[in-house]
């Protein structure tokens, strides 16, 4: 059976990076017992509605670091788990303290995701980041003193300024603090923020393209593999949490823009901790809107997330002796896999993909 999932999101930051499109606020911090007292609220109903045990938690946002540790320990307490389940917690390096980390592994954290980004001080100053870089080695060092072995860095590449060698000391520097998991996304630009007004800090796709290739590189070499298109683990350790998804699995999301999933169905929360506080307390829907995918759409999308992992799709779904397609997909096992060539074009591929 596919493992179940529940998010929680946790809106509160210090700061809005300049490319963040995320549900976060920084004037809400007033809201911060109220929010965790309805998300637990929130949790405890629909357990009582028949909620399945969760074999991965995760908290995301937002900075769940920011917020009391005490106030993440509650509210996976309220979380139904099955024996093992996964929890990771995502970490701003700047609110990381030993105190932090203990109490997390106590109330059975056993993942931490560590928003790295850069280890270049410039380009974590075109990216709008605040946090200090020389804070991640800290960090990390928290998590594993208490007993937090999984550790996954967080990077971002493409931002304007940003120099291949740029790009290389912060792969290398990520690699030094031995990471068992490690996310590498390109810079997106998102309708609304500060990135998205100003042209001239876009990133180019050909340099991230570059860079991408430079990170299979490394990450490879160092014993990392790559499982999903921006995301590299050693044997055994990739999240399973973000399989859920990938795998078209069901999970309950709690707190203001969570999003949820049960069989086709899709449904998101109302968006501001506001909105979404007043609702659990009247004893409301936090429901904003739904959807149901119909047969046929999903096995397309299961089609197009399969492809974007190591694990491919049937040879039957993609005509792979197209001329343009030499190069870009391997066969193993029966089944095409992009090669790194063809993760790079991964969206045109999946065009082709044959439900």
């Amino acid at each position: 059976m596919a493992d179940f999932g529940v998010y929680v999101h946790i809106p509160f930051c210090s700061r809005r990076c300049d490319y963040c499109a995320f549900a976060t606020w920084t004037d809400r911090g007033h809201l911060v017992d109220d929010y965790v007292t309805a998300v637990v609220t929130d949790i405890e109903r629909r357990v009582a509605a028949g909620m399945q045990h969760a074999d991965t938690v995760f908290f995301g946002g937002g900075t769940p670091t920011l917020i009391d540790p005490a106030h993440i320990v509650r509210i996976i307490g309220a979380v139904p788990r099955s024996d093992g389940a996964e929890i990771t917690v995502e970490c701003n390096p700047d609110n990381v303290t030993g105190e932090m980390m203990g109490a997390f592994a106590a109330a059975g954290v056993n993942r931490v995701s560590i928003g790295v980004q850069s280890m270049v001080s410039h380009v974590l100053g075109s990216l709008g980041r605040e946090h200090d870089q020389e804070n991640v080695a800290r960090a990390v060092s928290h998590a594993r003193s208490a007993g937090i072995r999984r550790v996954n860095l967080d990077l971002i590449y493409g931002a304007a300024g940003e120099s291949l060698d740029d790009w290389r000391v912060t792969l290398l520097a990520a690699l030094e603090m031995s990471p068992t998991h490690v996310s590498a996304y390109g810079l997106t630009v998102e309708p609304g923020t500060p990135l998205a007004d100003d042209p001239a800090r876009h990133p180019d796709d050909d340099e991230q393209a570059d860079k991408y290739i430079v990170a299979d590189q490394l990450l490879t070499a160092a014993g990392l593999a790559n499982y999903e298109i921006s995301n590299w683990a050693l044997p055994g350790e990739e999240c399973r949490h973000n399989r859920v998804y990938w795998d078209q699995g069901n999970y309950e999301g709690f707190g203001c823009a969570a999003h949820s999933h049960r069989d086709g169905r899709r449904w998101w929360n109302v968006r501001t901790p506001d909105r979404y506080v007043d609702l659990v307390n009247s004893g409301g829907s936090v429901v904003a809107a739904d959807e149901v995918l119909d047969e046929p759409t999903r096995r397309f999308e299961k089609l197009e997330l399969s492809l974007r992992t190591s694990r491919g799709v049937p040879v039957e779904a993609l005509d792979i002796d197209a001329t343009e397609l030499q190069g870009l997909v391997e066969v193993h096992d029966g089944n095409a896999v992009l090669t790194r060539a063809g993760r790079l074009l991964a969206n045109e591929i999946s065009t082709r993909l044959i439900s």
